[in-house]
């Protein structure tokens, strides 16, 4: 009789138990989703495999326009050490090569967060899993994980956050930018040195997986073995399902399709533009004739006024080998003119389709002051007195291609306030911060 209470009581209490540990994260019981799978997870790793190695190699690309080697004013990693090992004198041709490269990294970068997002969803249960290391091999992968989670969470914030010019983040956006990029990376190319080979085979097996009924008993038993081994992803008591597999791979990528359209057309100007919904300089743009095309920068944000940008007023300081030219606006214009059809391209993703810029060529201003065969490298400094660009340095080879201008009009009209009036640079394929608006003095010479 005494035993009797006990024997019922027991059972009830281990089921009591799994039913509580069933409700934790680390209990395989908790993920009840049946859209988790090795085949699910290796389709969207794959794509971010590809996706995630042109973002890193463009993200390079833009570091290397700034020619940060140059002069410490283009440079914002300067602790970077052999990180650098890569750089090179960017070039100025073609001159739509920065609007390219950024403008990819930009919008694949904004096109790629719904496959990230469900990546990172797909393969939640693994990080919560137990125990916390199985072996010196698993702890490695453990470890490469976490780095992969919390990188890649912060590229893509601090990325999205820098379009969108909310600067919620501590520092400056360059050196987090560049160095956590670096982190996230070499851990990307270690999770994928380590799961790439079983991606492809899960991949495979989805294929096989819709010719199984085609194959009668026998392929749908060997379906069943390669679910066996992703059982990690797959629920031991799965919710009904409410959407196939394929059809969440069709709702991520129709999530990623929105994004591009409302992102891409931050690289071109017209009725496009206007898609760019989730562009700050999207849609229409600033003003209207020669000088309505998009701007970062506007006079009154930073500082410019009248007075000094006055004609009477405005003098250009250009110094080199010989000594030092003072030049005003009227001074200039009696100089040979030249024009150039080049785009204004920024960092934030977005550019402007070629404009018409006529000014003085840079080489010829290097002329003036005694360089008249190799013109050499130059300092430009702009009359903003605050900001990380106010200065900025460009290559002798961006200052001898006959397409650098000082330019002094747009399209046929006087330059705006807003585009750099009275006299601003611009060099064929550079970043938009090196076009210096509002330019004050040119310091020719090796820097």
């Amino acid at each position: 009789m005494g035993r009797g209470p006990c024997q019922g009581l027991f059972p009830a209490y281990g089921r009591a138990m799994r039913d509580h540990a069933s409700r934790l994260p680390t209990s395989p019981g908790f993920w009840r989703s049946p859209l988790r799978g090795p085949g699910f997870t290796s389709v969207l790793g794959l794509v971010l495999l590809v996706g995630i190695t042109v973002l890193f190699l463009t993200g390079l690309l833009s570091y290397a326009a700034y020619n940060p080697g140059l002069s410490p004013v283009n440079d914002k990693t300067p602790d970077k050490g052999i990180l650098g090992f890569y750089l090179f004198d960017w070039p100025t041709g073609p001159h739509w090569l920065y609007r390219l490269t950024q403008g990819v990294h930009v919008t694949l970068g904004v096109t790629l967060i719904p496959v990230l997002l469900a990546k990172l969803w797909s393969v939640v249960p693994k990080l919560f899993a137990l125990p916390p290391a199985r072996s010196l091999a698993h702890a490695l992968e453990r470890l490469s994980l976490l780095l992969l989670v919390g990188g890649a969470l912060f590229e893509f914030v601090t990325g999205v956050l820098n379009v969108q010019l909310d600067y919620l983040f501590p520092g400056s956006f360059y050196p987090l930018h560049f160095y956590g990029a670096w982190v996230f990376f070499a851990a990307f190319l270690a999770h994928a040195a380590l799961k790439t080979p079983a991606a492809v085979r899960n991949v495979r097996r989805m294929r096989e997986e819709r010719e199984a009924p085609a194959r009668g008993l026998e392929g749908a038993e060997e379906m069943d073995g390669a679910e066996e081994a992703g059982g990690e992803l797959i629920s031991p008591r799965p919710d009904t399902a409410s959407v196939s597999r394929r059809g969440a791979l069709w709702f991520v990528g129709g999530g990623s399709l929105l994004l591009f359209g409302t992102t891409a057309g931050r690289s071109f100007d017209g009725p496009l533009r206007r898609t760019a919904v989730l562009a700050p300089h999207g849609g229409a743009d600033p003003g209207s004739g020669p000088n309505g095309f998009q701007i970062n920068k506007t006079a009154a944000y930073a500082g410019i006024g009248a007075a000094e940008t006055d004609e009477d007023a405005w003098r250009l300081v250009v110094t080199g080998r010989t000594g030092t030219v003072r030049l005003g606006r009227s001074e200039l214009l009696q100089l040979p003119s030249y024009s150039a059809a080049l785009p204004i391209a920024c960092v934030e993703g977005w550019s402007t389709s070629d404009q018409w810029w006529r000014g003085v060529r840079l080489r010829d201003l290097a002329a003036l002051v005694g360089f008249d065969a190799d013109p050499p490298d130059v300092f430009v400094e702009s009359l903003q007195r605050h900001g990380a660009f106010r200065h900025a340095a460009l290559r002798a080879n961006q200052v001898a291609d006959p397409r650098s201008l000082l330019a002094l009009a747009v399209n046929g009209e006087d330059l705006s306030p807003d585009h750099g009036y009275p006299a601003r640079i611009v060099v064929p394929a550079a970043p938009g911060v090196l076009n210096t608006k509002w330019v004050a003095r040119m310091t020719f010479g090796d820097l």
